[in-house]
């Protein structure tokens, strides 16, 4: 109950929305770009995405086209600090429900 709660409360606040749309749009964004670049399925395109902004980089996928090794580049630089602030913003959140 109590992660229902704080998801509920993440929600309300405009900031943390806004965030969330942000975040959002960003790893749909890379995965439109991925399926279409590299030619992967959407499941494997948004899969990719996420590992590669959270820095978990599995090394199960790589962009095979310049193209995509170029848009992996700018992805990266461009989302890496969204994603970590996302994470770090639901973290604390998170911290301030439980006292």
């Amino acid at each position: 109950m109590f992660v229902l709660r704080t998801i509920q409360s993440f929600l309300k606040d405009k900031e943390y929305r806004e965030l969330l749309f942000t975040t959002s749009l960003v790893i749909a964004g890379g995965t439109i770009v991925y399926h279409y670049l590299e030619g992967w399925s959407w499941v494997d395109a948004v899969y990719f995405s996420v590992v590669t902004l959270t820095t978990v980089g599995f090394g199960d996928f790589a962009p095979q086209t310049d193209a995509g090794k170029l848009f992996t580049i700018f992805y990266i630089i461009l989302g890496i600090g969204i994603i970590l602030s996302f994470i770090h913003t639901l973290y604390e959140h998170y911290r301030d429900m439980r006292k």
